[in-house]
């Protein structure tokens, strides 16, 4: 099924539309939440969320790319049950860490709001992982956006750990001057 033919189906409010969601998308959304939370209970009920809040908001929006609407609306809920667990442990996490590495390519939440427009950076963020090799940019986003352990996605790209290593480090010195040469930095 299309993505045109899902968002149909929730335009019209059709129960189809929840069940073709979870057979298209189901996974890829789960293991978006598994890796930011590390449990599948939590991933299943982050997906149920997402699932519930398009039923909702589909119908009045449409977006061009559903799967990004849903991968970003899953990343949004999951971080937002990681940020509910660490203030309860005020224990370290996955996600902290991996933000720690980009710290320094990125600024400040507040300066990076009071710099630019967030779709700004955005659209430079695009730019620059559409500009990498495929398997750079693969990657790039197993780290930084499902927030994957260093060891999975040396195991999912068929490499070495201490390649992942070395390709994340230029990757961000990579993004440091891209952002830098783009005026955000």
């Amino acid at each position: 099924m299309t993505d045109t033919e899902l968002l149909t189906l929730f335009i019209r409010q059709d129960e189809r539309a929840v069940a073709e969601t979870q057979n298209k998308y189901g996974r890829i959304c789960r293991n978006i939440a598994f890796g930011l939370l590390g449990s599948r209970e939590d991933a299943e009920e982050i997906f149920n969320d997402v699932l519930m809040r398009a039923w909702s908001i589909l119908p009045k929006e449409r977006p061009k790319k559903l799967l990004s609407f849903l991968a970003v609306m899953t990343r949004n809920l999951a971080t937002n049950r990681l940020d509910q667990y660490t203030a309860q442990r005020r224990g370290g996490s996955a996600q902290n860490a991996v933000l720690e590495e980009l710290a320094e390519c990125v600024a400040a939440p507040g300066s990076v709001e009071q710099t630019v427009d967030a779709k700004l950076l955005d659209d430079a963020l695009v730019r620059f992982l559409d500009a990498l090799p495929q398997e750079q940019r693969s990657i790039f986003v197993l780290r930084y956006y499902y927030a994957l352990p260093l060891q999975d996605i040396a195991d999912r790209r068929q490499i070495s750990l201490s390649k992942v290593k070395a390709t994340l480090m230029r990757l961000r010195k990579k993004l440091n001057e891209y952002l830098t040469e783009e005026g955000f930095l």
